[in-house]
């Protein structure tokens, strides 16, 4: 029979939690599991096998950086319908409108609000930063990205790149993370790549801002060790995104092919070392952030967390 293992203190009487509220226990070697009201594990004795888990992120403001479309929408998507408020950011009125009523189509009910901003400069986030309030978990999914030969990268390039990988991140985080450490919670994500891992040739640029954000989660995470407060990276691989639609776009009407089988043959010519032999799609991208943000990931921190297809070919 399937039964629940509540936590020794629970069988002794102990008060009850109330409803939204997360224990997170030390488990003793001879505990097997505690039982938590929003993650709840059933245990079948002769098997041990855990099934059901609830991410409810109610009473929650998340921040996604450019989230009008692609990975970032889809992550935005992924919190409204785990019942978090979204903050929709992006550079102009129109395209946030978009996504908001693009949103509000997939979540009916979500609550959302915008946030127009440009972060490629220290002026564009300080707009965002005053823009917003209350917020308990930060995707920083800005990012620019695109071939060109390491001769041919001017330094006005590279400065770009970092500015808008990078320091949109840093600066969100200092602006950010101090509110989340004094109430005992908070999320921080940085969307970076398996090009963190996996240093493109002919996006060397791109590449070493994608390792630099690994490299800031990393400190952030022991910077607010002990706080409730979580930082992570989350590494996509190739994924079947807006962008990758409209590059695409005139191959799929010349050749008649779905834009699946099409990303397919990109990654097996491009990604060989591909396990799942595909593209993922934004969702399957969505699921791992909003599983990072949930209080069921409290204690991964200062992971970077491979969204990868299984491209990079290590065991780590």
């Amino acid at each position: 029979a399937v039964g629940e293992i509540k936590h020794p203190a629970a069988r002794a009487g102990a008060a009850a939690e109330k409803p939204g509220e997360q224990t997170e226990r030390l488990l003793s070697p001879k505990t097997s599991i505690v039982s938590y009201p929003l993650l709840r594990l059933m245990v079948c004795p002769t098997k041990n096998k855990a099934v059901s888990m609830n991410i409810d992120l109610s009473g929650k403001v998340a921040l996604v950086t450019a989230s009008t479309g692609g990975i970032g929408f889809a992550i935005a998507k992924g919190l409204a319908a785990s019942g978090a408020e979204v903050i929709i950011n992006g550079r102009s009125e129109r395209s946030v409108s978009a996504a908001l009523a693009r949103l509000q189509n997939a979540v009916p009910g979500a609550t959302t609000r915008p946030a127009i901003a440009d972060l490629s400069s220290a002026e564009g986030v300080n707009l965002l930063v005053q823009a917003v309030s209350g917020v308990d978990i930060l995707v920083n999914n800005a990012g620019i990205y695109g071939p060109q030969d390491f001769y041919e990268t001017d330094d006005a390039t590279w400065e770009n790149y970092w500015q808008t990988n990078v320091m949109s991140g840093v600066r969100l985080s200092r602006a950010l993370l101090p509110a989340m450490v004094q109430q005992g919670w908070g999320r921080v994500v940085f969307i970076s790549s398996e090009s963190a891992r996996n240093i493109p040739a002919d996006m060397i640029h791109y590449g070493v801002t994608k390792t630099a954000q690994l490299s800031l989660a990393r400190g952030l995470a022991k910077f607010v060790a002990g706080s409730g407060v979580t930082v992570n990276s989350v590494l996509p691989g190739p994924t079947i995104s807006d962008g990758f639609a409209e590059m695409m776009k005139d191959e799929v009407a010349k050749t008649g092919k779905s834009l699946e089988q099409l990303a397919k043959e990109f990654v097996m010519a491009n990604r060989p070392s591909s396990v799942i032999q595909r593209a993922a799609t934004v969702e399957e991208v969505a699921n791992m952030v909003v599983y990072v943000c949930s209080t069921q990931a409290s204690a991964t921190s200062g992971a970077a967390l491979r969204v990868d297809g299984g491209v990079v070919d290590d065991i780590v």
